[in-house]
């Protein structure tokens, strides 16, 4: 990773995270926040969200795309289909895409990669068809390499992001039930080559029963894994990647 100030990884529980690049660039995935019994209490989202990324259409991922995109002047990025069912709820700004693509986000190249999970979207009028789930690959300038999984099972062609992209963070779901559990998780960690991963969506909801210290267990001291709570955060500071708590 090249000389940079602080990029700041930030966990709000569930799966939505915060990502505020050394340039000022600040990206959510997933906003999950009104209904999310882990969103840290009382956390105030900067004021400027430049993008909302989105990997799949389900609630605990996209409930709070439309109202947070409308107060911060967001910009939803999703698969095509996605992209158009949030234009639908009031979106204003999207960049639809598909897997394999890539588009630039001011300092950050967001390339959509494949994920292995469900994806339809539900409203008052039923559920509806939005596209698949994907994961996306963040590459900052001067910052880390993130690997977002999204909510997956472990696949084999992760070997293959491994590969193309070399990233050096990887998000990864490990709760089980609906994602992949530790087992699955530490495997995805050696398939994409990591040293780093920050776990999410475990722990909201009672069939979320992995954690990271299985997580650790199972892959040892060569890959570091955060044991965080939501709101603490990762600062990435050249080739220094430091755990910070948050602080009340």
């Amino acid at each position: 990773m090249a000389s940079s100030q602080a990029v700041k990884i930030t966990w709000l529980g569930h799966a939505t995270v915060l990502v505020e690049t050394a340039k000022g660039t600040t990206l959510l995935i997933d906003p999950f926040i009104e209904n999310n019994p882990k969103y840290p209490k009382g956390f105030a989202l900067p004021e400027k969200i430049d993008y909302i990324l989105l990997t799949h259409g389900h609630g605990d991922h996209i409930s709070d795309a439309a109202p947070v995109a409308a107060k911060h002047g967001s910009t939803v990025v999703a698969i095509h289909e996605l992209a158009g069912f949030v234009a639908g709820q009031g979106v204003e700004k999207t960049i639809g895409m598909n897997l394999g693509g890539t588009v630039h986000l001011g300092d950050v190249a967001a390339t959509m990669v494949e994920a292995k999970h469900s994806a339809g979207a539900q409203d008052g009028e039923g559920t509806h068809y939005v596209g698949i789930a994907a994961g996306y690959v963040l590459t900052l300038d001067g910052g880390p390499v993130i690997y977002a999984a999204g909510d997956t099972a472990v696949f084999g062609d992760m070997r293959l992001i491994g590969e193309l992209y070399q990233p050096e963070i990887a998000l990864l779901p490990i709760g089980g039930h609906y994602t992949m559990g530790p087992k699955e998780a530490a495997i995805a960690a050696q398939f994409v080559g990591v040293k780093t991963v920050l776990p999410l969506h475990f722990g909201t909801f009672p069939p979320l029963t992995g954690t990271p210290a299985q997580l650790a267990e199972l892959l040892g001291s060569s890959v570091k894994v955060a044991d965080w709570k939501p709101g603490d955060a990762l600062l990435c500071d050249d080739d220094t990647f430091t755990f910070s708590p948050r602080r009340d």
